[in-house]
């Protein structure tokens, strides 16, 4: 069995993770907290793209204060996210948060993350342990020559013990690196360790060229070894961007089902019809579209209709026109102009 159908059940919200349920896709807000305004507006678009768990950063009062306004306008769980002032942990949590991110190590004496676990255990509210590699203290470093698996696994543990020690077991853990195999390694090692749900990404992993690459190997070769109940994208750009290639790379590995799967052509000398143009317009133009398919976008009438069959529907390119075809028979041949219209119109009207 994976190590995800082991964990421990957290429930964020009204939603759960751990135990083999499915992996949540989070993203982060970018706005400031205390505008609420735009900060509703982004999470109710990683919403409509599928975010699952939004996390907001709290840095003060103004912006704890605001998670309560922003709570009563959104659909999904809100995390709050919290450096150096417990505080914020605490006037977060009493203002709705469903969830906290801390790392112990810099908030404080031992008596401030007390006061912290005393309030998420009243409410009932999960802790997020998070420890990146940016932040691995001095002594760990030391010990191991640097930024390593073994330093980012026992700084974790060091603070998940600290919260265990108040009493408190409804936590999540995160250990993250920008190094892709750091990171792989580290969630291995961790695994063997603990089995609390565990929370991955590849932090500041760039741009969303860059970024996306980076996050597709490192959240690949991590959930295809059974890691992983939530996820994010980390992205240098829009935070929906996160949201749809998250989406990619669960239903990539078989871990999540729905929502149209567009597979096109690569191009080459034959393509007489705008397929660059057509499969991104294709791929923008399916995502109104809550159905478990397949739809190809091909750019030639060799090889395209063949091909195509793997598909349910799909569509081969000619000179200014193109063959409509479903589940492996030719069933319209219409101008290029009309071809998106015309594949539209079969998924408006698809059973």
């Amino acid at each position: 069995m994976a190590y995800r159908d082991n964990t421990k059940v957290v429930h964020i919200g009204d939603k759960v993770i751990g135990g083999g349920n499915p992996i949540m896709i989070q993203s982060m807000t970018n706005t400031p907290t205390e505008d609420v305004e735009k900060t509703v507006s982004q999470i109710l678009a990683l919403e409509a793209a599928g975010c699952d768990i939004v996390r907001c950063t709290v840095p003060n009062q103004e912006a704890a204060d605001a998670i309560k306004s922003i709570k009563s306008r959104i659909h999904i769980p809100l995390v709050a996210d919290i450096h150096f002032d417990y505080k914020m942990a605490i006037a977060a949590m009493e203002n709705g948060a469903d969830k906290i991110r801390i790392n112990p190590g810099n908030i404080g004496s031992k008596d401030r993350i007390e006061a912290v676990v005393k309030t998420a255990k009243e409410r009932n509210i999960p802790i997020r342990v998070g420890v990146n590699s940016g932040s691995l203290e001095k002594d760990l470093l030391e010990k191991y020559g640097g930024v390593t698996a073994e330093g980012l696994v026992e700084s974790a543990l060091d603070k998940v013990h600290i919260i265990e020690d108040f009493g408190y077991d409804n936590l999540v853990i995160s250990i993250k690196s920008s190094n892709v195999m750091l990171c792989f390694d580290a969630h291995k090692k961790l695994a063997e360790k603990t089995n609390y749900p565990l929370h991955v990404g590849i932090t500041e992993a760039g741009t969303l060229y860059g970024g996306n690459i980076k996050s597709s190997i490192g959240l690949g070769i991590i959930l295809n070894e059974g890691i992983g109940d939530t996820i994010r994208v980390s992205l240098s750009g829009d935070p929906t961007e996160e949201i749809r290639t998250a989406k990619m790379i669960l239903k990539t590995l078989g871990l999540r089902k729905g929502g149209i799967e567009v597979v096109s052509c690569p191009t080459c000398g034959r393509t007489k019809i705008n397929l660059i143009g057509l499969a991104n317009d294709v791929e923008k133009m399916v995502q109104e579209f809550p159905l478990d398919i397949k739809v190809a976008v091909m750019g030639c009438a060799v090889n395209g209709p063949g091909e195509a069959r793997e598909a349910d529907i799909g569509v081969a390119g000619g000179i200014g026109e193109g063959l409509l075809i479903k589940h492996g028979e030719v069933i319209k041949k219409v101008p290029e102009a009309e071809l998106i219209n015309a594949l539209r119109e079969e998924l408006v009207n698809w059973k």
